[in-house]
């Protein structure tokens, strides 16, 4: 069968999805979202392919039935100011508390660099979560976010990288919604075949306890490592203004790191059941987290 068929009938089973009741995560889904995603190759801040993505990921939010926002803004990078934008999706709850999940869909400048699971597999996973979170009454908010312009130009540094997070945490500490947010879970490459998330110790040491005991719960402790270190990603500029943040990330990426930030970061590295873990961990952990106070 021919590819755009394949997709349309993959598209046609998301919406039909989405008009039922709850339904459960699926790595499957979330794979092809991260297929389609990549499909636009190298999406660095403010390039053609960059937008389309901006296109296709509002598109399939606004279906999910969830108020999306668009946050325009300049980067201050080491080439100058570059337009950048974060996309939001809230869906509402009544509590008067958030939670957050995000993950970054922009792409390194690196020729011929795709970024199906740097970039790829967060936008994926926030696209099928959207999905699921449709319809679904809610007692806290519950926020997906897909940043803009994670990566650095460059050498990284504390003011060349992250720039969506940065942006995002001093707009919400600005307009109060930072106060809100009982837990912030990051996702960022995490589709890899091996799947081997680091224990970040530069993360929420409760938040970080919640997700490795539900993933023990679920049968999934082998995915959850217990050794890694600190990892700068986009929840720390969350974690340096006192939120309860947590990166999940694996960083082990092919035989000793080799396929980061490198044209070998394809979809053939992929897996749908890597998605499928971490995704059924996260959806778990959501009521858990809503019913803290």
């Amino acid at each position: 069968m021919h590819r755009k068929a394949l997709f349309l009938i993959f598209v046609c089973l998301t919406l039909a999805s989405l008009s039922g009741s709850a339904r459960d995560f699926s790595g499957a889904r979330a794979l092809e979202f991260t297929r389609h995603a990549t499909s636009f190759g190298p999406r660095p801040p403010d390039s053609p392919a960059n937008k389309k993505l901006q296109a296709y990921i509002v598109s399939h939010l606004r279906l999910s039935g969830c108020e999306v926002t668009e946050d325009h803004f300049n980067g201050q990078t080491p080439q100058g100011p570059v337009a950048m934008r974060n996309l939001l999706c809230r869906f509402p709850g009544k509590s008067g508390k958030a939670i957050v999940f995000s993950g970054h869909y922009d792409t390194k400048t690196v020729p011929q660099f795709v970024g199906a699971n740097d970039g790829g597999s967060s936008t994926g996973f926030l696209l099928e979560m959207a999905a699921v979170l449709a319809g679904v009454p809610r007692k806290d908010d519950v926020y997906l976010v897909f940043f803009d312009g994670e990566e650095a130009y460059g050498e990284w540094t504390d003011s060349n990288s992250l720039y969506g997070s940065r942006h995002l945490a001093e707009k919400w500490a600005a307009d109060g919604t930072l106060a809100k947010i009982k837990a912030l879970i990051n996702v960022d490459m995490i589709g890899d075949k091996d799947l081997s998330l680091v224990y970040n110790s530069g993360s929420a040491a409760s938040l970080q306890k919640t997700v490795w005991d539900a993933a023990g719960r679920l049968g999934y402790s082998q995915y959850f490592s217990t050794g890694g270190g600190v990892t700068g990603d986009d929840h720390v500029p969350f974690l340096q203004r006192g939120v309860k943040a947590l990166d999940l990330i694996d960083f082990d990426y092919g035989p000793n790191n080799q396929y980061w930030h490198t044209p070998a970061d394809t979809m053939d590295k992929l897996s749908a059941q890597s998605l499928q873990v971490v995704g059924t961990v996260l959806q778990k952990v959501l009521p858990e987290l809503e019913a803290q106070p």
